[in-house]
């Protein structure tokens, strides 16, 4: 058995476990680790900042199923990266986050750049480690483990220099442990589950990004389908039935006029499925979304604890054997059409009407190809892009929606393009979330990347501005300068438009998709475009 170096373990196991690339930007106490994850096949993407770098590897999980490696030396860049790390936690994205430290013995005497990065990150990671020497095989097995398992997260794994550069005995772990699915063992409960399902009228399915990450998203289609039950996801769970299909009510949690059309219909239910349905993408109007009157069943692999609402009966197992399990007979469901009604109400109320936000996503809806991807970063065009973008199959549109965290839509782009290059992919987002990450365009720039980012241009923090009026507060810290867009994508290497009218956007949309480089269309929508929009 050959004595491999520390960082070579580290890496082997990675690429055991999926991994392709590794992202983040160096420093001395890394370049050991780097090489080791060069020499085992990952190729390290170089970013601008820690926190773009974490979510181009969110990305590229979302494209290759394989978990995200995001590199930081010691010191600030550890620090840089707190924001995506907090993000992977809230939004249950599997990512390892690799730091360097220096040895023990020197931390003793030796404080530049020093402090305890596992006290900082302990609170937003699944699990913290510190590699020991002799013992780094064992840890990164077990961090690539806890990161997959259940809820998927963050783990980070801290290496010191002379533990990555130092030979270790044995070799690299290239097999690694996943929880089975398992089925409620409680028989009798889960007879008195099929027998609410089988003799519900009004039943209705609520599921989220958990059935995504199980790999459940066939298993709950096919349920409400075989059942005629109508689905409704979280804004994470968009497309696990295609948004087109009679049954699919979209996603909800975040506008007020789509969860008042869909609050009322959950209030009719007679069943409630949970599957896979984490609220914590969800607004406060979301919380005790139903009565205790009403029959709530929920599937899940994990315990919820969260508060937000009553549950009848809780079958603890993987969504699609318990679904299997489950297995009612289908019966006549919804016999006033509510389902039918609601849907159709939905699709009126986000038809839009005009030059504005709506129709730039609509337009761009119609024009991009099937199959694409898109990203959104936070703010009031994430609420309306999400109402009005129709989803044909699971992770079509990426997003920050537990943690909803600016600056996350071009890098979430970048990552997914990277591990899916013939998909069309477009990130939207607003001017001040592209100016908060602007330096990432010189990183799509030298990947020779051929992305569309679609920038809102109104010269605010839209959301935050409408809320102020809401609460009739002063207008302020939301307003800021314009940026020329078009000037700078042209000075970072790529091409930018300035865009006013739908005939517009739809002729350069056609031109950036046939474009080897990345554009920027510039929309300006005015102030107050938003408002009363979603």
């Amino acid at each position: 058995m050959p004595d491999l170096k520390g960082a070579d373990i580290i890496g082997r196991a990675l690429s055991a476990a999926g991994a392709t690339h590794a992202f983040g930007i160096p420093g001395g106490e890394v370049l050991a680790l780097m090489e080791g994850l060069d020499r085992a096949g990952l190729k390290f993407v170089l970013t601008k900042h820690e926190n773009a770098a974490g979510f181009m590897a969110e990305g590229l999980w979302h494209a290759t199923g394989a978990p995200g490696v995001l590199v930081a030396t010691l010191g600030p860049g550890v620090a840089n990266a707190i924001n995506v790390v907090a993000n992977a936690m809230q939004d249950r994205v599997p990512l390892i986050f690799l730091t360097g430290c220096v040895d023990a013995a020197e931390a003793e005497t030796y404080t530049h750049q020093v402090f305890d990065h596992q006290a900082m990150l302990r609170p937003i990671v699944k699990a913290s480690f510190r590699a020991p020497a002799g013992a780094v095989g064992v840890v990164i097995k077990k961090a690539i483990e806890t990161a997959l398992d259940g809820q998927p997260g963050p783990v980070h794994v801290d290496v010191p220099i002379s533990v990555a550069e130092n030979l270790e005995r044995g070799d690299a772990p290239s097999r690694f442990h996943a929880a089975p699915a398992f089925q409620p063992a409680d028989k009798a409960l889960l007879e008195q589950c099929r027998r609410d399902v089988a003799q519900a009228e009004r039943p209705l399915v609520i599921a989220g990004m958990d059935a995504l990450n199980q790999g459940a998203a066939e298993a709950v289609a096919a349920f409400c389908k075989a059942q005629g039950i109508p689905l409704i996801t979280t804004y994470k769970g968009k497309g696990i039935l295609p948004e087109t299909h009679p049954l699919s009510l979209g996603g909800g949690g975040l506008s007020p006029k789509a969860d008042g059309l869909l609050l009322p219909l959950i209030a009719q239910a007679d069943c409630i499925l949970l599957l896979g349905y984490d609220p914590i993408e969800m607004r406060v109007g979301w919380r005790n979304a139903w009565r205790e009157d009403q029959t709530v069943i929920e599937i899940t692999e994990v315990p919820r604890r969260h508060g937000m609402h009553f549950v009848t009966h809780e079958l603890r197992g993987s969504v699609a054997p318990t679904l299997d399990a489950l297995g009612a007979e289908p019966a006549f469901r919804w016999p006033d059409d509510a389902p039918k009604r609601t849907k159709e109400a939905l699709k009126a109320q986000f038809t839009p009407e005009g030059w504005g936000p709506g129709a730039v996503f609509a337009t761009l809806r119609e024009e991009m190809p099937a199959g694409s991807v898109i990203t959104a970063d936070s703010g009031a065009h994430r609420i309306l892009l999400s109402q009005i973008w129709e989803c044909s199959e699971p992770r079509q549109m990426l997003q920050s929606s537990a943690l909803c965290t600016m600056a996350c839509a071009v890098p979430l782009a970048m990552g997914f393009k990277i591990g899916a290059p013939d998909a069309p992919v477009m990130a939207f987002v607003g001017d001040a979330g592209l100016e908060m990450g602007l330096g990432e365009l010189a990183t799509i720039r030298d990947l020779a990347m051929p992305l569309i980012i679609t920038v809102l241009v109104d010269e605010s923090l839209a959301l935050i501005e409408m809320k102020q009026r809401s609460m009739q507060r002063a207008n302020l810290g939301v307003d800021f300068g314009g940026t020329d867009f078009p000037a700078v994508a042209e000075a970072m290497g790529g091409v930018g438009v300035w865009v006013d009218d739908v005939a517009t956007l739809r002729a350069e949309a056609r031109k950036a998709l046939a474009r080897s480089g990345f554009t920027i269309l510039a929309c300006r929508i005015g102030r107050g475009a938003y408002d009363g929009t979603f």
